[in-house]
């Protein structure tokens, strides 16, 4: 944010959550167990706090284990994860990217969701910023709630930190720690001693305990007076008056304003920090304790996080009972040797999400050629083991139909590391969507907690005799 200082969480049975309900239900994400959405369409609009940009935003509900998503309608509907993956670097901004597709400041609108305990959303913009507001998260939270909330039947996944991290730039540090309660709870020492308007400030927020639409999200980015002829000259937030922001000089808050907490500038940047923890994707059960903290830093600790919560998963899914094993799978994939690609099947959670094995041995029949001496499992046969689990998830669906998952198309492929002998595939195929006629899924194949590949691949869904 403006540094201005700143920045983080449809099945069937859904239960709808009242705004009035939101403190019983919402509040505190590790306090909700299911996995939440918007109940329905939410819009808002304004203008971007750097571009000026008018922008339009539709928040919209999306199925478990969907995760946030923005989509940019001015582009086509390209759609932009809410993962760390996907962060190009900003100064005092978080900006995610995909292809040749971005969308920026999303730090106040990613803590507005994490704050109310929302998984899954689809974020539909026009524009590739979205709006700034007064510099709060209040914006999205007044329609989030005015929308209501909805719960579905599916687990939430958490992260729960079990090793201390922690991250440094000079004397700015950010840690993560284990925490004896199953909540999140930050820590924030904001230090301007040579401030006097702001000083040094501490906070802590707890999940559990705090009500983050009366607590924090009303705090607003805030920007030194000094700083404002340097953002201007980098062609930055024109638009902007001391009147519109949180400007602040030696005296206190400029142009009228006043502050809506004597420790507004720590509360955000709190609000900050939740936005871009959000990144990581799942909600996290420990304490952060965090120093002088920005965007940056924020960033770097999320990416630790990635990997300890993939080393996580990793061992529960390889530990964890089999549901499909290999004289199974033979039973459901039409492929046989050497093109049976999966080799177990480890968790199926109905027509959402699909997590299988497969192991790589030197005596694969394709390492005698590809490449003698410097054994690498050739990229398409990755994918295509991608591609053989996802159409087994979409079996799920199709069971029952009389229809059959044809392979259409594969999109956003992506190998990002070799896969040699001794290594083990995890596969996850996830639903996108499935409608009549197309199946469209998102796939990641790790190895440790390393992505070796993804992509997304879409069927087509036709009736049994036309096969």
């Amino acid at each position: 944010m403006i540094a201005m200082h700143g920045h983080c969480i449809v099945c069937r049975s859904m239960e709808k959550t009242s705004p009035q309900q939101y403190d019983e239900r919402a509040t505190g994400s590790l306090m909700q167990h299911k996995q939440q959405t918007i109940a329905k369409p939410a819009s808002v609009s304004g203008r971007g706090l750097f571009t000026g940009q008018q922008v339009n935003v539709t928040f919209k509900p999306a199925p478990p284990d969907y995760g946030i998503v923005f989509s940019r309608k001015d582009m086509g509907g390209e759609e932009i994860p809410a993962r760390i993956d996907q962060v190009v670097q900003q100064d005092r901004r978080t900006m995610l990217q995909q292809g040749k597709t971005t969308v920026m400041t999303t730090e106040h609108v990613l803590s507005a969701l994490s704050g109310l305990a929302i998984d899954n959303c689809i974020i539909e913009l026009d524009a590739m910023e979205l709006p700034g507001g007064d510099g709060s998260a209040k914006l999205f939270t007044d329609v989030i709630l005015e929308a209501g909330l909805n719960v579905s039947e599916a687990p939430r996944r958490t992260l729960v930190i079990d090793t201390p991290i922690s991250v440094s730039d000079g004397d700015a540090v950010v840690a993560a720690v284990p925490h004896d309660k199953p909540t999140l709870q930050v820590v924030y020492e904001l230090d301007y001693d040579e401030h006097n308007a702001i000083g040094h400030q501490l906070r802590v927020f707890d999940s559990a305990q705090g009500d983050y639409a009366q607590q924090l999200a009303p705090a607003r980015t805030f920007v030194l007076e000094a700083e404002v002829r340097q953002l201007r000259a980098a062609g930055l937030g024109k638009h902007l008056t001391p009147s519109d922001i949180l400007v602040i000089n030696h005296e206190g808050p400029m142009g009228g304003n006043n502050y809506r907490f004597d420790d507004e500038p720590v509360r955000h940047k709190i609000l900050d920090l939740i936005g871009d923890l959000c990144l990581l994707g799942v909600p996290i059960q420990g304490r952060i304790v965090a120093y002088k903290s920005g965007h940056a830093l924020n960033h770097e600790l999320c990416r630790a996080l990635l990997k300890q919560y993939r080393e996580q998963r990793r061992q529960q899914l390889t530990q964890s009972h089999k549901v499909l094993d290999i004289r199974q799978l033979s039973r459901i994939l039409p492929h046989r040797y050497p093109m049976l690609l999966v080799d177990r099947v480890l968790e199926i959670e109905g027509t959402t999400r699909a997590v299988g094995i497969k192991n790589v041995t030197i005596n694969e029949p394709f390492f005698q050629g590809h490449y003698p001496g410097t054994p690498i499992m050739p990229g398409v046969l990755i994918v295509e083991a991608m591609a053989q689990l996802a159409g087994l998830l979409v079996g799920q669906e199709l069971e029952h139909t009389g229809r059959l998952a044809v392979l259409m198309s594969m999109d956003r492929v992506r190998l990002r590391r070799p896969v040699t002998p001794g290594d083990q595939l995890i596969l996850e195929a996830k639903t996108i969507r499935i409608r009549r006629q197309l199946a469209h899924m998102a796939c990641t194949a790790y190895v440790g907690d390393n992505i070796a590949a993804e992509a997304e691949i879409k069927f087509m869904l036709i009736d049994d005799e036309q096969a």
